[in-house]
């Protein structure tokens, strides 16, 4: 079984459809339609767990902690966290390698930062 994700309205919308583009069978939803902008962290984390999407984010400065907080008390498909430093080329193509190579039961209730494909980024 493969992940799903879930992008908030953190996430630049062109890994999005990077993604698309390199792997068009990739299960990848954007923000739009489903989160709203300004919608506080621990409801986007509620949202992407009712439907049972690892959360992908570049809100690096508050969303841990409201992982945290919110994995105390509910379940969570896993939280992923693109730093803001990290290319879009390099975003897509270590999303892609999460999604070959990582599993659902291995993401949760886990934060993980983005691994980086090429070594150092």
């Amino acid at each position: 079984m493969k992940i799903a994700f879930q992008a908030d309205a953190n996430l630049d919308p062109d890994i999005v459809r990077g993604l698309y583009r390199r792997e068009p069978s990739i299960d990848f939803r954007g923000h739009a339609g489903v989160i709203a902008d300004g919608t506080p962290d621990p409801d986007v984390l509620r949202l992407a767990a009712d439907y049972r999407r690892v959360l992908v984010t570049a809100d690096v400065h508050t969303m841990l902690a409201h992982f945290r907080a919110f994995i105390a008390h509910d379940e969570s498909p896993g939280l992923i966290l693109v730093p803001s430093s990290r290319s879009i080329r390099s975003a897509i193509e270590g999303l892609l390698v999460v999604w070959v190579d990582w599993t659902p039961v291995s993401m949760r209730n886990q934060a993980v930062w983005l691994p980086s494909p090429f070594g150092v980024d």
